[in-house]
């Protein structure tokens, strides 16, 4: 739903020249034929990776992810130039005065690539999407607890974490498995260790203090809202609504953010309505312990009454 109205720009330095993209659900879709980076310039280092989803602007820290199972797909297998950009230029060549979604995985600058972006339409961002590193995969990277720490204080809460990984294996452990067993696939060593947090995908949103702060307009507020319900914050959802009738008064806008969510919030659940917990309501204790001494037995039945068993009869 809200694709059809917004614009995507993204970045591919493998491009000849950019193009617009059709068909993709968005009202316009803008590939760029550059690498983006916080200062900009005409062209940069660029990585190649064994792995084409680990190439980056960075140079990878071979030395530092020895330890773990993927340290082959960030070995490089050349190392070239690529033309580059920033992101102030971007926006000010295809007319764009602000940005709503921010969503990056550049392997190692997210938190340098937000804060290039200039202040004024940086301060707007109402959703942040990154992916820093819990370790140090290449050199001089952004981690998560720099990114987090800054997303923070910029007026951002965390509203989902996914910790992504690797298993913690060297590759000469998995060449000597090797030798014992020649057909030995060195895929079935990292699918036996359990995941070792590499990295997290994590999704910011900005808080309503935030919006009220800056005296954002209406419409921030109900973006921001919005972008809540696709998040399934229905909780936050509800406390941008009231703080924009906080706000602005009480109106159209604000009734229609609110009652589908109150009813929502308001309506009795299956197990507050179910037959059993009515029936419950009626019975005295004395009926309840009896009954629950059936269920239970004896020795269960006494433990659940002095408060040593971890379940309770509904």
């Amino acid at each position: 739903f809200l694709a059809r109205h917004a614009t995507f720009v993204g970045f591919d330095p493998d491009l000849r020249e950019m193009r617009e993209l059709t068909a993709t659900g968005f009202h316009r879709a803008v590939m760029l034929n550059e690498a983006v980076t916080a200062q900009g310039g005409d062209d940069i280092p660029f990585y190649l990776t064994n792995s084409p989803y680990c190439s980056s602007t960075l140079e990878p820290d071979l030395d530092a992810i020895a330890n773990y199972s993927f340290v082959d797909s960030f070995r490089v297998e050349q190392q070239t130039r690529v033309k580059a950009t920033s992101l102030e230029s971007v926006l000010s060549r295809l007319g764009l005065d602000r940005i709503d979604w921010f969503k990056v995985d550049s392997q190692g600058t997210d938190l340098r690539l937000f804060n290039s972006i200039p202040g004024d339409v940086r301060d707007r961002v109402l959703c942040v999407e990154v992916e820093p590193g819990l370790i140090d995969v290449y050199k001089g990277e952004d981690l998560f607890v720099d990114a987090h720490r800054d997303l923070i204080a910029q007026g951002f809460w965390l509203s989902e974490a996914l910790v992504c990984g690797t298993a913690r294996i060297r590759s000469h452990s998995i060449q000597h498995l090797r030798k014992l067993q020649p057909l030995f696939d060195p895929a079935a060593a990292a699918d036996r260790c359990p995941m070792t947090p590499g990295w997290i995908e994590a999704t910011y949103l900005r808080s309503s203090e935030h919006l009220d702060g800056r005296r954002a307009l209406p419409k921030e507020y109900c973006l921001l809202w919005a972008f809540a319900l696709v998040c399934r914050q229905w909780g936050f959802a509800l406390d941008v609504a009231l703080a924009y009738e906080n706000a602005f008064g009480r109106d159209a806008t604000s009734v229609a953010m609110r009652a589908a969510l109150e009813d929502w919030f308001t309506r009795p659940t299956p197990r507050q309505t179910g037959p059993l917990r009515a029936i419950k309501s009626f019975l005295p204790s004395g009926v309840k312990r009896w009954i629950k001494s059936q269920l239970l037995g004896k020795t269960d039945a006494a433990e659940a009454t002095s408060g040593h068993f971890g379940g309770r009869f509904e």
